[in-house]
């Protein structure tokens, strides 16, 4: 089934919203905010919020799992990965 709603017909006004873990959002500008989601002061059509979030949320990983990187002293994802299983150490 295809859908007749186009992107171009959405008038919608959106607000970008952000989380705890720094997580970003859109949401309809006339909706509360879900439980957890904070107004971030950006507002309007839905193509603009995504520019914005495309521009400030550089780094995808969740705050907790950056928190917990720095911690370790780590810098990438990679490093924080599991250790390899007994038979795969490097010798």
């Amino acid at each position: 089934m295809v859908s007749q709603y186009s992107e171009d017909e959405d008038t919608t006004i959106y607000k970008v919203v952000v989380n705890d873990e720094e997580q970003y959002s859109i949401w309809p500008d006339y909706k509360k905010n879900p439980l957890g989601w904070n107004d971030v002061g950006k507002v309007g059509p839905k193509a603009e919020c995504l520019a914005y979030i495309k521009e400030v949320w550089t780094d995808m990983r969740p705050l907790s799992l950056r928190k917990k990187m720095a911690e370790s002293g780590l810098k990438d994802a990679e490093s924080f990965a599991s250790p390899p299983a007994p038979d795969r150490v490097p010798a």
